[in-house]
C-alpha cells in the first residue's frame, strides 16, 4: 500500500507569525493534534499540542504573544505520497514521530499520515510495533 491511499487530506497550515491561541483553536476545531508551519510555500516546522503545553505555557511566557515559530519544532521529517507505507512506518519508528507530513512530487504538502490513519491500513503487528516505538518514555 501506497502512502497516498492511507493519508488524510486536505491539511491546512499557519504562517510562522500566527499566533499560538490560533493554532490552539484550529486545533480545537479540527480535534487535532499538529498543525504544520509553512513559509514561502514550503513546510518549515510543525506545531503540536505538546509544543504548546511545553513551549508557550511554562516558565511565566506570555502565550497570548508568542507565535507558531516561537513554539515549533523545526527539521520535519515527512514522506511522499508514492512511498510505501512499510516505508512510512519505519521513518516514524526511528523518529519517535506520530503523524508524518505527506509531500508530493512537487514538494507541495498535500496531507498528513498519522499513526491512527495507520491503524485502520496496516495490519496489527505493524501498528502495534509502531504505537511501542513512539510512545516510550522521553529522556
Amino acid at each position: 500500500m501506497r502512502v497516498s491511499e492511507a493519508m488524510h487530506k486536505s491539511v491546512a497550515w499557519v504562517s510562522p507569525q500566527t499566533k499560538v491561541s490560533e493554532i490552539a483553536k484550529i486545533m480545537k476545531e479540527h480535534d487535532i493534534g499538529a498543525v504544520p508551519v509553512g513559509e514561502n510555500d514550503r513546510l518549515i516546522g510543525m506545531v503540536t499540542d505538546r509544543d504548546i503545553a511545553i513551549r508557550a505555557l511554562p516558565n511565566g511566557h506570555d502565550a497570548a504573544a508568542m507565535t507558531a515559530r516561537d513554539v515549533m519544532t523545526s527539521g520535519i521529517s515527512y514522506c511522499h505520497t508514492d512511498d510505501s507505507l512499510e516505508n512510512a512506518i519505519k521513518l516514524m519508528e526511528s523518529k519517535k514521530v506520530r503523524r508524518l507530513p505527506v509531500i508530493d512530487k512537487d514538494k507541495r504538502m498535500v496531507g498528513m499520515l498519522s499513526l491512527g490513519d495507520i491503524s485502520h491500513c496496516a495490519n496489527g503487528t505493524q501498528t502495534g510495533e509502531l504505537a511501542k516505538a513512539v510512545s516510550g518514555h522521553h529522556a
